[in-house]
């Protein structure tokens, strides 16, 4: 399906290190693009670079702390030095403390902030700049992964579900602010898809239950994302900016 559609573009992908992120990241390679991985944990983030070398995919593995102005610069600048401008980003990194308001610690809560808000934001705006500045913004892409969260009442999710409301608004804002310039900005928000994060809740009494009452009564199959990725990612979405796509298999019907 991917073919080379993403032939000639460098893309950086945040939270890369496993879940969502990892599939992005081997999607992009697919598809032709050279791919930066950029997460905390390093070690694995080596071993899947290295696993996608070996299918001829050119890739760089960096660490990178998003809540960090100074790491996420030092990324870029290295990834800058060995690729050439970012073209592409996937703002990925994202991180859910769950529990009752009323047990939250607010440390907690900031830490989800930190990442999934400040760490997107800091993400898209140091590729912007850099885009700008070599003057390939109008070609660039940027996606905030976002999730559908955002627009339900999620109870036991206060923190991750607002924070991800940002998220998709701030896809908006940034749409807007650079909309003579670029880079495209568009948000994906995913509904709950079949993976190792969910697959123990969904197997439960409860998510059973939770399942039960979505509209087709499953989850979105693990390849469910990569044709709206692919898109915001190519050229065919040189028109599309400030859209937030939903992924779900109609979970919010």
């Amino acid at each position: 399906m991917s073919g080379e559609m993403l032939a000639g573009r460098t893309v950086l992908v945040t939270g890369a290190s496993g879940g969502l992120g990892e599939r992005f990241a081997r999607i992009c390679a697919n598809a032709g693009a050279a791919v930066v991985l950029a997460a905390r944990r390093t070690e694995r983030l080596e071993t899947i670079a290295a696993e996608l070398r070996n299918t001829g995919a050119k890739t760089l593995a960096l660490p990178m702390d998003v809540t960090s102005e100074a790491s996420v610069e030092a990324a870029f600048d290295r990834a800058q030095a060995e690729l050439g401008v970012i073209d592409s980003v996937v703002a990925n990194a994202g991180i859910e403390h769950s529990g009752r308001v009323n047990d939250i610690a607010i440390e907690d809560f900031d830490a989800v902030f930190a990442v999934n808000v400040r760490g997107v934001f800091l993400t898209a705006r140091t590729a912007a700049k850099r885009m700008q500045a070599a003057d390939i913004a109008e070609r660039g892409r940027i996606v905030l992964i976002s999730s559908i969260t955002a627009r339900i009442v999620s109870p036991g999710m206060t923190p991750y579900s607002v924070s991800k409301a940002a998220v998709s608004h701030m896809g908006r804002q940034l749409a807007r602010e650079w909309v003579r310039t670029g880079p495209n900005v568009n948000c994906l928000s995913p509904g709950y898809i079949a993976s190792d994060l969910v697959n123990d809740w969904f197997a439960s009494e409860g998510g059973q239950k939770q399942m039960n009452g979505f509209p087709r009564r499953r989850l979105v199959e693990e390849d469910g994302l990569d044709g709206a990725l692919l898109y915001l990612l190519s050229d065919a979405a040189r028109n599309t900016t400030g859209s937030d796509i939903t992924v779900d298999d109609g979970q919010t019907l």
